[in-house]
């Protein structure tokens, strides 16, 4: 059984926000017990991850990680369309995931304890986030 689906996430600006609740709806949903769980974001400017999702610190840690790594406004970058967070936005994309695959194991995503799925937000200003969920199995 195949089952596609697209997911829209509101984020109010830059940072991490935790999205595992509604894809694990989505596999409980498709009743499918034994399978793949294939995440694609449809953005150049976003990106998925999966991360601790205990602890609020590693997020923030993440972000000003990132932010010394990719800072806003460096005069490196000559794509600056749409502001100074545009291609620090891109490359921050580059460097985490657009994909993520997860096994489906008793009809439920096979994450660690301590595993959470994040879209992770790149822009400063908020967007809506589309992801497109293809869930493969039987």
């Amino acid at each position: 059984m195949v089952v596609t689906q697209e997911l829209r996430f509101s984020t109010p600006g830059r940072g991490l926000f935790e999205v595992t609740a509604e894809v694990a709806k989505q596999v409980r949903a498709s009743g499918i017990v034994a399978g793949i769980c294939v995440l694609n974001v449809l953005h150049t400017s976003a990106s998925l991850i999966i991360c601790e999702n205990a602890d609020g610190a590693v997020l923030r840690d993440l972000e000003r990680y990132m932010a010394r790594l990719v800072p806003d406004g460096d005069p490196l970058f000559e794509h600056v369309d749409e502001g100074m967070d545009d291609m620090p936005a891109h490359v921050r994309a580059v460097l985490t995931h657009a994909d993520l695959n997860l096994a489906i194991r008793d009809g439920a995503l096979a994450l660690g304890t301590w595993q959470g799925i994040f879209v992770w937000e790149h822009r400063r200003r908020a967007h809506e986030r589309r992801v497109l969920l293809t869930l493969l199995g039987e």
